[in-house]
């Protein structure tokens, strides 16, 4: 049988905190995360008009000169910006919620398990925003330019901003999970749910789940369709690639442990 390292056992505070401080502390960790997102969403909303036409740049230098999009709902052209302040607010405040969570859960994490944990941590909220950068500068120049060039003559396009909102949140969403492949992945492999050797036999699969998904998450074209499911087969194959390393890693490290009684 073998024994942890020294370094690796439990605070024992840590073992004997009472339920009682366990909640505590996880309000406390709450009130953190949503105080992160109030000043964000106080220092982002006076400017959301101006936040609102970044994100609608895509689709109006697509339209034809002398169009512009419009509200249909008579409380849109303000619903509409402070929705998306509120979701700016959330999506800024992501490194402080995580980094509260981690707070809340490291105490009770083996040394080993925190030097993985932060990394894949960090590296998943990169891989969010990185999701979302590349459906704003590469996806959506592309679909949007597909949708405008594709409609019948005579038809004036008029686009509403609060179905333009859903339409991009929607996408940032679903690009930003899709980039999180590799740490679904290499946390398959690490917990030993599967092997990257399985996981290898088995791309045939992963491909076309990838198409399947990308026809679900975006609008019925194959542009946007192909734009998701290539850049997540993609990043499979690269959660393969670093799930092989931290599991030699993590093997290495485990034939190294002095065995116990």
């Amino acid at each position: 049988m073998n024994a942890k390292p020294d370094g690796d056992q439990m605070p024992p505070e840590h073992q004997e905190m009472p339920l009682i401080e366990h909640l505590l502390e996880l309000r406390n960790r709450l009130l953190k995360m949503v105080l992160a997102v109030v000043i964000c969403f106080a220092a982002i909303y006076p400017f959301a008009n101006e936040l609102y036409l970044w994100l609608s740049e895509p689709l109006r230098s697509l339209l034809p000169v002398g169009q512009t999009m419009i509200a249909t709902d008579v409380t849109s052209p303000f619903f509409a910006p402070l929705k998306l302040a509120l979701v700016l607010s959330v999506f800024v405040a992501i490194p402080i919620i995580l980094y509260q969570l981690w707070s809340f859960v490291a105490p009770g994490l083996y040394a080993h398990e925190k030097r993985l944990a932060f990394p894949l941590l960090f590296t998943s909220v990169l891989l969010f925003y990185m999701g979302a950068a590349f459906a704003y500068y590469v996806v959506f120049p592309l679909v949007f330019g597909f949708f405008t060039a594709i409609g019948p003559e005579g038809i004036v396009e008029l686009p509403d901003i609060s179905s333009y909102l859903n339409f991009v949140l929607k996408m940032f969403f679903a690009f930003g999970v899709a980039f999180e492949i590799p740490i679904a992945t290499i946390l398959l492999i690490l917990t030993g749910a599967t092997t990257p050797e399985d996981l290898a036999e088995k791309r045939p699969y992963v491909v076309v789940g990838c198409f399947i998904v990308g026809m679900l998450l975006t609008p019925p074209d194959v542009i946007s369709q192909t734009l998701l499911a290539v850049p997540m087969w993609i990043l499979f194959e690269i959660g393969i690639l670093f799930g092989r390393l931290a599991r030699r890693e993590v093997d290495e490290r485990d034939s190294d442990e002095p065995a116990g009684e």
